[in-house]
């Protein structure tokens, strides 16, 4: 899915106390937080030329971030320089989930040449309701 650019983003902390009715893992490029209304929370990048950022690991079920209201969203971050094949550049970005039914930390994995973003991108799409 291409997420609108004129999408908002979101803060961490506007999760917090949200219930979802699916959390999905789209090929490690996207991971949606869907709540019953039809709003979702869009985690992705936004792809330009030499970089690359995905979902490296998820650690926990993601189903026990179904059906009960999240406790936890927090986002932890840091940036590594070394000489790879890869690239130059290396940004790690852990996101980590929390309900009563468990804990999840999703660890996002960003490469490129040092000139691009490898930050994950955030956006809050609104359901829009068919008209009649």
């Amino acid at each position: 899915m291409v997420i609108p650019w004129s999408s908002p983003s979101f803060e961490m902390k506007d999760m917090i106390g949200k219930t979802f009715t699916a959390v999905t893992n789209r090929g490690n490029q996207e991971l949606y937080f869907i709540m019953a209304n039809g709003d979702r929370f869009v985690f992705h990048h936004e792809q330009d030329c030499c970089e690359s950022v995905r979902i490296e690991e998820i650690v926990g079920d993601l189903d026990d971030l179904i059906d009960s209201p999240l406790l936890e969203a927090e986002e932890v971050g840091g940036k590594s320089k070394w000489d790879s094949e890869e690239g130059e550049s290396h940004t790690w970005t852990f996101y980590k989930f929390g309900t009563i039914k468990g804990h999840v930390n999703v660890r996002w994995y960003g490469t490129s040449n040092g000139y691009y973003s490898e930050s994950v991108d955030r956006a809050f799409l609104k359901h829009e309701a068919e008209s009649d």
